[in-house]
């Protein structure tokens, strides 16, 4: 008798952890795909005066007096004091900031860290910093770190279990070339945002920010228009 609740304990606490896993991926991140051959998807930091847009509901504003809609927008790569990209940005063909080779600490140097960028024929990629290299036809690019996948690896020094915990936002490029953005709705450690990225079958993902995370997506009910950023991600539609 005592064998058989024993083995029906075992058998509920497997099932748990299965639906808790299963739950976790499902519901503790917002993802929103991007489709760049068929969505307008531009990076987006100062408006023709000069000014740092900083928040999403600046920007959202200057948008809708083009009489456009906001239809996505998040945070992009890290940033300095005073708004400036830290490391490279390139926007509508430009190179706004360098590209950051510097050895120090923090996560941005974590190595290796990357960059995202947008070709002039809407193709988005994800490369290591040491593997970039500007043909002339990046239309957009941000570069931040670390990387969070690899070459469908997670990045060798994120640590399964750790207590590295924080809102986090970053992004993938899935198997069919889409551009998948995510934001954890709690708390998660690196390892485990990674291997998010890794279970949706992205081979090469970026971290963009932590606890300063935002991202406004009403299509799932999630509205965040606060923020007070550098690089802005958007999807823009009319």
């Amino acid at each position: 008798m005592k064998f058989k609740i024993s083995l029906f304990l075992v058998v509920i606490l497997v099932v748990t952890l299965f639906i808790g896993a299963k739950a976790y991926n499902e519901n503790s991140f917002l993802a929103y795909t991007v489709d760049t051959k068929k969505q307008d998807l531009k990076l987006y930091w100062k408006n023709e005066n000069g000014q740092a847009f900083s928040s999403i509901q600046n920007l959202k504003l200057w948008i809708e007096k083009k009489n456009l809609t906001l239809y996505f927008a998040m945070n992009a790569g890290m940033y300095k004091k005073d708004h400036s990209p830290q490391g490279l940005y390139i926007e509508k063909q430009k190179t706004l900031s360098p590209l950051d080779t510097t050895k120090a600490v923090g996560n941005f140097y974590l190595k290796p860290n990357g960059v995202f960028y947008l070709t002039t024929e809407n193709v988005a990629e994800i490369c290591t910093t040491e593997r970039f290299r500007d043909n002339k036809k990046v239309k957009y690019a941000t570069q931040s770190g670390p990387m969070l996948l690899i070459d469908g690896k997670i990045h060798p020094d994120f640590k399964e279990g750790s207590a590295n915990l924080n809102i986090r936002n970053g992004v993938g490029i899935l198997p069919d070339g889409k551009v998948v953005f995510v934001l954890s709705k709690n708390e998660v450690n690196f390892y485990d945002f990674a291997s998010y990225f890794k279970s949706l079958g992205c081979k090469n993902a970026l971290y963009l920010d932590g606890f300063v995370s935002r991202a406004y997506l009403p299509s799932q009910n999630w509205i965040q228009t606060d923020g007070d950023f550098g690089v802005l991600f958007a999807v823009v539609r009319k």
